[in-house]
């Protein structure tokens, strides 16, 4: 018999007044891993883990957390999982020993071993430095540290890490990332959400598409990508008045969509998998021969597989990023 999943979830809903934000969600989340949610602001994300951890009730549907039923077992749910939110929730009036002494003891650590676990904490996350100083001085990054500090003070089964690196610079989310790999790597499986097509990509080992409250597509990264087309043809050109003409070229020359970017000088090829059956480097090579034939420059060029962003604008039809504010009700 194979292992339970860490969650399993199948037609959940939960409204808010006129706003469905989950419609029928389903997943299903192998343990030992991390696995990406990944959708725009808005698309449930929230929801989802809220409803998952026992926050909120789902109007319908059902969702098992580790065998147990979300709804009639919350006790049992609460005792395998924690919860890391968008912002830290850690006191910022409080020093970071302080934070995590003080929820240890809460937990029921004896007052040694509050310091003690505190402290190891602390250095696993580089912030001995920073212990004895107030937490509304730390920069984003180490709120984040220490946020997740604090949700691991006892090892969970399952940890939530909604949307953990929003607001972080390129520095402090991969110390973060680090921090995720290491979580893992002792045995908790991490439900990450996220709005970060990057961040997906380097940590989850499968990723679930939502938009509008329900999963639209499902897979490793590889596999979404391949999902879209076997490989992609990216080209900044010299000259954006010759955009147009570049592109009606390609398409004809590569027998694949080609998209034209935000960026004025910019286009995409995607190829199929018949046009990548003749070789996707030879296309390409041709492709470039018959744009400089046409007296059209190409400043930079590269071919390689679709990137995640291609796959969430194919699925649903406009770039992760491009969505309203998040407008799902607060548990």
């Amino acid at each position: 018999m194979s292992e339970e999943p860490a969650i399993e979830t199948s037609g959940v809903v939960k409204t808010f007044g006129e706003t469905r934000a989950l419609d029928g969600l389903d997943l299903t989340v192998p343990r030992g891993t991390v696995y990406g949610v990944l959708g725009p602001n808005g698309a449930g994300k929230t929801t989802a883990v809220r409803v998952l951890s026992t926050l909120l009730r789902a109007d319908a549907g059902e969702a098992r957390v580790f065998g147990h039923d979300v709804r009639r077992e919350p006790d049992a749910v609460r005792t395998r999982v924690s919860l890391t939110g968008q912002y830290a929730s850690v006191d910022e009036d409080l020093t970071g020993t302080e934070n995590l002494v003080l929820l240890a003891r809460l937990i029921g650590y004896g007052k040694q071993a509050a310091r003690e676990r505190a402290a190891r904490l602390l250095e696993a996350f580089g912030l001995t430095d920073a212990a004895a100083r107030q937490v509304k001085n730390y920069s984003g990054g180490m709120r984040r540290r220490i946020d997740i500090a604090a949700s691991i003070l006892n090892t969970p089964d399952l940890l939530f890490l909604d949307e953990p690196t929003t607001g972080l610079d390129p520095r402090s989310r991969n110390q973060v990332w680090e921090i995720v790999r290491v979580v893992v790597a002792q045995g908790t499986t991490v439900l990450l959400t996220t709005q970060y097509l990057e961040e997906a990509d380097r940590l989850a080992g499968r990723i679930a598409v939502i938009d509008h409250g329900k999963v639209i597509a499902e897979g490793t990264p590889g596999e979404l990508k391949s999902s879209v087309g076997a490989g992609s043809v990216h080209l900044r050109l010299r000259d954006a008045d010759r955009r147009t003409e570049a592109r009606e070229l390609l398409v004809r020359t590569l027998d694949a969509p080609v998209e034209m970017e935000a960026d004025p000088v910019a286009l995409t090829a995607r190829l199929t998998a018949e046009s990548t059956e003749r070789g996707a480097a030879e296309q390409a090579s041709r492709a470039l021969a018959e744009l400089a034939a046409a007296g059209i420059t190409v400043d930079d060029f590269s071919l390689g597989q679709p990137s995640l962003d291609e796959v969430f604008l194919t699925l649903t039809g406009h770039p992760a990023d491009d969505h309203e504010d998040d407008k799902e009700v607060a548990a």
